[in-house]
């Protein structure tokens, strides 16, 4: 990093993932709660991928002198999740909701940091690929494109 700017666009960055990361937590709960039982293992892998990115980032959040974003009590979810067929959509619309956020990650930081986010945004390509069983060219800037399109990712309800 080259100066203050940076190093906020930076921390910006990381706090932009790591509330991605709680809402993700968040979100396999309910995956793991509607899930088939040929893909538990699989949504528990996920939950367990996400909350050890989400340590990590709260350590690097501090490390860099800021104060972790918190995560909600609660969020709301894109549509009903009454089956195993929406915890799969669920599922899959996390990974690309995160993807999205790793990418701006990756144009904000350097160095090691930056191979990170890099990795964070491969691992959630993949997974969503498993979710979805089809890719997408550009993982993580696929709702750019569509901008018109609503969140795919649960928000913190507004009070």
């Amino acid at each position: 990093m080259s100066g203050t700017a940076d190093r906020a666009e930076v921390l910006k960055a990381l706090q932009a993932a790591l509330a991605a990361e709680h809402a993700a937590v968040y979100g396999y709960g309910v995956v793991g709660g509607r899930i088939g039982t040929e893909r538990q293992a699989e949504a528990r892998a996920a939950y367990d991928a996400h909350r050890a990115r989400r340590d990590e980032l709260e350590r690097t959040v501090l490390d860099l002198g800021g104060k972790p974003v918190a995560a909600g009590a609660a969020y709301s979810l894109p549509f009903a999740v009454s089956g195993s067929a929406d915890a799969l959509r669920l599922a899959a619309e996390l990974e690309e909701r995160i993807a999205g956020v790793y990418s701006d990650l990756v144009r904000a930081a350097a160095g090691a940091r930056r191979a990170a986010a890099a990795e964070a945004l491969r691992d959630a390509a993949v997974r969503a690929v498993r979710w979805r069983g089809s890719s997408v060219a550009f993982p993580g800037l696929a709702e750019r494109a569509a901008a018109a399109d609503p969140p795919t990712t649960p928000t913190t309800p507004q009070t």
